[in-house]
């Protein structure tokens, strides 16, 4: 795996930590972000869940390609050991958990299987409608919920009309009344809430996202939304969808527009959302931790480019994200869609990622830094050259200072300009190991200009107060020189040549210079030269009497350019 940017991927060195509580034992959150990697055991992916009371994840295997094909879970523990296989008859797909994580349903063609998440044996199936086509499945208001999609071909999947479902005291099943075209994907969330989403298929041009209370007896919508506009631009293309922490908010991955982030009241735009994906990388999945604190948002990615960043849930918080960057046989090569889940305390994310062609498969099981350290700019500000010139390179340079643990990756600052003209950014610097930086800029204004950099944290360092600098900026400077005979003749006249030079910006056009002739007769202008584009110029005159003239040379300057000026004096004879 490749880490870009501001990620801080250590190896992983788990510390075992024993639980008051049961007796159980754990790898502990390293102060940097961590992560394990087991290559699973599927050729499909169908579904992923997290049981946070036994330290289990599980993941479930479709093998949808033949009616009789049997499916599995693949069942791990926190730290990435598998540690059993539960096989069914016939394919599998959807996965959820009771509300107290001790009994597990399996979507199954047939119908739902529970079993007991201690032991892992079998318990009463659930009656269900035949699923041919993949079950989605989430446990909300103390039931089992379930899609139930049929189609008498595979390839008839994505538009088949499917049917919402809920199991009732007596493992039979019961329709909600909700259904609609495609593989429609469920969500559970806090207070009873179930959210369900519709990929873009060609029977959905214009896909919804709706929420449900599911605390009673009949499932309630509460708030529904299309996308496209009156045009039909816009349409959602759904990949993962999560609910907040506390229910407040619903993140919906979007592969053509990124992470969507809604207010769960009516589905309407949050205030604030959260910044695009890199570029070239597609949404695929999204997550928030239990305790409030991260977002994982999942992509499909090539390259250095990143497939998986994790950022504070809040959008306010502009620290930079952790970013990793999936890339070949040891990590797979994107998030699967749906492939992510936190567990309940938020000190790991599971990740399901796929290679290109979706036939193999890994569990990665990240750490996020369990604590997170100070980090201050000290000593001020400095600049170079002393003297700031318009157009010209300006360094300004300053010093990070980090807490707690080395970054594995280079840091990032940014930085910006303030002139009369407004702000402009000026990119990012890289914070060297002894946490000097340089930032570089050309000044185009004179007068007053003023640096800010900032460090906007990562996952392991809080963000900096910003540190200011501020540097008065002049105009660049101009010369002339000028090569001249020592002595020449009234009748022959004097030929000098010059050079003209003007630091900083180019000018707008070609450089007009004044010359003056001061003799024993007095100051008179002569004609005007013009500098060539090489910076070249000549002045041909014929004296106007004997002894010694001197020409003068010079460039009033403009609005960017400091005026100059040279002399020259030759000794004229008859």
């Amino acid at each position: 795996m490749n880490t870009v940017r501001n990620t801080r991927r250590l190896a992983a060195t788990l510390l075992t930590a024993a639980l008051a509580a049961g007796g159980l034992t754990v790898a502990a959150a390293p102060a940097a972000a961590s992560d394990v990697v087991a290559k699973l055991p599927i050729s499909s992916f169908s579904a992923l869940t997290v049981d946070s009371a036994h330290q289990r994840v599980y993941v479930a295997d479709s093998n949808l390609g033949y009616y009789d094909n049997k499916g599995l879970v693949a069942v791990y523990d926190f730290s990435g050991e598998r540690v059993t296989t539960l096989t069914t008859a016939r394919h599998i797909s959807g996965l959820a958990l009771n509300a107290d994580g001790s009994v597990l349903y399996v979507g199954s063609r047939d119908g739902v299987l529970r079993y007991d998440t201690t032991t892992y044996l079998p318990l009463s199936s659930v009656v269900a409608g035949t699923d041919t086509c993949g079950r989605s499945m989430a446990f909300a208001g103390g039931k089992v919920y379930h899609t139930a999609p049929y189609a008498n071909y595979l390839s008839d999947c994505d538009t088949t009309l499917t049917y919402l479902d809920y199991s009732q005291a007596d493992h039979t099943w019961q329709r909600s009344g909700w259904q609609d075209n495609g593989k429609l994907q469920l969500e559970a969330g806090p207070g009873d809430r179930l959210m369900m989403g519709q990929p873009l298929n060609t029977k959905a041009p214009d896909p919804f996202v709706s929420v449900f209370d599911a605390s009673g007896t009949t499932l309630v919508r509460t708030a529904g939304r299309r996308f496209a506009d009156a045009e039909g631009k816009g349409a959602l293309n759904l990949k993962d969808m999560a609910f907040s922490a506390d229910g407040s908010k619903v993140a919906v991955a979007d592969a053509a527009a990124g992470t969507r982030l809604l207010n769960t009241a009516d589905l309407s735009d949050a205030a604030t959302g959260y910044p695009a994906l890199p570029s070239g990388a597609s949404a695929s999945a999204v997550a928030f931790s239990g305790d409030g604190k991260y977002l994982a948002r999942g992509a499909a990615a090539s390259g250095a480019t990143p497939d998986l960043l994790l950022s504070p849930a809040d959008p306010e918080d502009g620290t930079a994200p952790l970013e990793f960057a999936f890339e070949g046989s040891l990590d797979g090569d994107r998030v699967a869609p749906r492939g992510l889940e936190w567990s309940a305390d938020g000190s790991r994310l599971f990740a399901v990622t796929s290679n290109t062609a979706g036939n193999q498969y890994w569990l990665h099981v990240v750490q996020p830094p369990a604590v997170q350290y100070d980090a201050r700019f000290t000593g001020g500000l400095a600049h170079s050259p002393a003297q700031a010139v318009v157009g010209e390179a300006l360094a300004v340079r300053g010093r990070l200072e980090l807490d707690g643990p080395a970054p594995a990756e280079p840091l990032k600052v940014t930085a910006t300009r303030t002139d009369a003209a407004g702000t402009h950014r000026l990119g990012t610097a890289t914070v060297k190991a002894d946490g000097t930086f340089t930032v570089l800029d050309e000044p185009d204004l004179i007068g007053e200009a003023t640096y800010t950099v900032s460090f906007l944290g990562d996952l392991t360092h809080r963000p900096a107060t910003d540190v200011t600098h501020t540097v008065t900026v002049g105009k660049a400077a101009s010369s002339i020189a000028l090569t001249a005979p020592a002595e020449a003749s009234m009748s022959t006249g004097v030929h000098i040549a010059g050079t003209f030079t003007a630091q900083g910006k180019a000018l707008p056009e070609r450089a007009v210079l004044k010359v003056e002739r001061t003799d024993r007769l007095g100051t008179g202008t002569l004609s005007s030269v013009t500098v060539a584009a090489d910076g070249t110029f000549t002045v041909d005159d014929l004296p106007r009497t004997r002894r010694d003239t001197t020409y003068t040379v010079s460039w009033a300057g403009d609005d960017l350019h400091e005026g100059s000026s040279a002399s020259a004096t030759v000794r004229v004879t008859r």
